[in-house]
């Protein structure tokens, strides 16, 4: 298993429904991940959750953005053939008022060396 760095202008942007399915994943999202957007649409973002992220990050998403709030943090996910990378991640709620549906886009950009460092340090702490 190794890291793979993000470039400085990579962005990684996905969209899921409000169960966490992917329902859009932009190329960089794709090509960082090592899956294709058949692979992505239709599966749950927790597909790329790397098992070093502790549960109360994800928890405190989803409990920061179900009350329409933005929520930023540092993430560590796997690639598909075992790699991993880390991001700092914006996730925020849209809402559509024709379908009246609410989704929620992931925004994610690369993660300094001491951003991950004082990320992991904290994990370490959480369960």
């Amino acid at each position: 298993m190794k890291e793979y760095i993000l470039k400085s202008d990579d962005f990684l942007v996905s969209q899921t429904d409000e169960k966490g399915i992917i329902i859009f994943a932009n190329n960089d999202f794709c090509k960082i991940s090592g899956y294709s957007i058949e692979e992505l649409v239709g599966e749950h973002h927790n597909l790329v959750r790397h098992n070093d992220m502790p549960k109360a990050a994800f928890k405190d998403l989803w409990s920061t953005v179900k009350k329409d709030k933005i929520w930023s943090g540092y993430v560590k996910n796997s690639t598909k053939n075992g790699d991993f990378y880390w991001v700092y991640a914006t996730v925020f709620p849209k809402y559509d008022p024709i379908s009246r549906k609410k989704s929620y886009i992931s925004c994610r950009r690369k993660a300094s060396t001491k951003e991950i460092n004082e990320a992991q340090n904290i994990y370490k702490t959480l369960v």
